[in-house]
C-alpha cells in the first residue's frame, strides 16, 4: 500500500460524498481510504456509511467532536503505509493529485510534508492555500490565500504544509510526533510542520497536486466567530513556546508581544475577545501544568533553529505586503 488517505468529518452532507468520489477517481489506486466522523448529525454519516463494502475503507465514527487533531491522528494510527495524507471533507482533488503527491515525496528522502496546490472551489483561477507560513511577530499566515493560482507553478520548499490536503511521511510522523490533540483545531499543521523543521527535514509545494476546497465549509465560512477565536487564542500562542528554544523566544519577545496585543485588540474590536482571552488562558494552563510537549533542544538542530529565526524574520516581508497592499489589514 503506497498511501493511506484520512479524511475528518463533521456534518459535511453537502460535500462528504463528492470528495470521497474524487478520491476513488485518483489515476493512483494503491490506497486505503479512512474516514473519521467526529460525531455528524446530518446524512454525511450515512454517506460515509454506504462506502462499507469498498476495496480499502475503514470508516471511524467517534460519536462527539474529539477535534480534527485526534480524529487524524487516529486515521494515523491505522496506517500501514509508506505515506499518509490528509484530506479534507470540502476538498475535491483532480484524477493526478495523488499521483503528483508521491512523486514528489519519493524524490527526496528529507521530505516530510508535500502540500497541494488548494485552489478556491467556487474561482478556481485564485489559490486557496500554497503552503502555510509564520512570522517574527508570531502569526501564522495562508500562503497565496485570494491570489492567482498562476503565481504557483513550481516546486518550492516552505515553511508548513495545510493539514487539509497533504502528503506526510509516515517514518518521520513516527519519530517527531503526530498532530498535538492540544490543539484541538487550527495551525495544528503548522506545529507539525514546524517540528519537522526543527529536525532537519523539509516541506514542499507540488503544484502539480491541484485540488479545490469549499473554504470554512466546516467550521463557518465567517473570518471570526467564538470557536475560532477561542483556538486562536489558544494556539497561536502554544505555537512559539513549543517550537522556539527558550534563548530564541527571549529573542523574540519584543515582535512577539506586539503581534499579541494586535490580535488581543482585532479581538476584542470584532466582539470575541472573551473567547480569545479564554484560549490564551487555556494554553497557560497547559503550560504550568507541564503539558506543553515541547521538544527537547538538540545542539546538532541549532542550524534548524537558526534557519526558522531567518525564516520568520523575512517572512514578515510578504505578511506586510499582503497586509498593507493585497488585502489591507484594518483595526476596526
Amino acid at each position: 500500500m503506497k498511501a493511506t488517505i484520512v479524511i475528518p468529518n463533521i456534518n459535511g452532507q453537502g460535500w462528504l460524498r463528492d470528495s470521497i468520489e474524487s478520491i476513488y477517481a485518483q489515476t493512483e489506486q494503491d490506497f486505503r481510504l479512512i474516514v473519521v466522523d467526529n460525531g455528524s448529525t446530518d446524512e454525511s454519516l450515512a454517506q460515509a456509511r454506504s462506502y462499507y463494502g469498498r476495496p480499502n475503507f475503514t470508516l471511524i465514527e467517534n460519536g462527539c467532536n474529539t477535534g480534527f487533531s485526534h480524529a487524524v491522528n487516529q486515521g494515523i494510527a491505522l496506517a500501514d503505509s509508506e505515506f499518509v495524507v490528509l484530506f479534507n471533507n470540502d476538498a475535491f482533488a483532480e484524477p493526478d493529485w495523488l499521483a503528483a503527491l508521491l512523486r514528489t515525496a519519493r524524490s527526496d528522502p528529507r521530505i516530510f510534508a508535500v502540500q497541494s496546490l488548494m485552489l478556491r472551489h467556487f474561482e478556481r483561477d485564485l489559490a486557496d492555500d500554497a503552503g502555510d507560513y509564520v512570522t517574527w511577530m508570531g502569526f501564522a499566515c495562508k500562503e497565496g490565500d485570494g491570489r492567482l493560482a498562476s503565481r504557483y507553478q513550481k516546486q518550492r520548499r516552505i515553511f508548513s504544509a495545510c493539514g487539509g490536503a497533504a502528503l506526510y511521511r509516515k517514518s518521520i510522523l513516527d519519530e517527531i510526533g503526530g498532530f498535538d490533540e492540544n490543539f484541538f483545531a487550527y495551525f495544528e499543521d503548522v506545529d507539525l510542520s514546524w517540528r519537522a523543521n526543527n529536525a532537519g527535514y523539509k516541506n514542499v509545494l507540488c503544484p502539480e497536486a491541484r485540488c479545490y476546497h469549499i473554504c470554512g465549509a466546516s467550521t463557518g465560512a465567517v473570518r471570526y466567530n467564538a470557536f475560532k477565536s477561542l483556538q486562536s487564542g489558544r494556539n497561536s500562542l502554544l505555537l512559539p513556546l513549543k517550537n522556539q528554544p527558550l534563548l530564541m523566544l527571549a529573542a523574540n519577545a519584543v515582535p512577539l508581544a506586539l503581534g499579541y496585543l494586535l490580535k488581543y485588540y482585532k479581538f476584542h474590536k470584532q466582539g470575541f475577545g472573551d473567547a480569545w482571552d479564554q484560549g490564551m488562558r487555556e494554553a497557560i494552563a497547559l503550560l504550568r501544568e507541564g503539558k506543553l510537549g515541547k521538544r527537547p533542544f538538540r545542539w546538532k538542530d541549532l542550524p534548524n533553529y537558526l534557519l526558522m529565526e531567518l525564516w520568520m524574520i523575512w517572512n514578515m516581508v510578504p505578511y506586510l505586503w499582503y497586509r498593507l497592499v493585497v488585502v489591507p489589514f484594518h483595526l476596526k
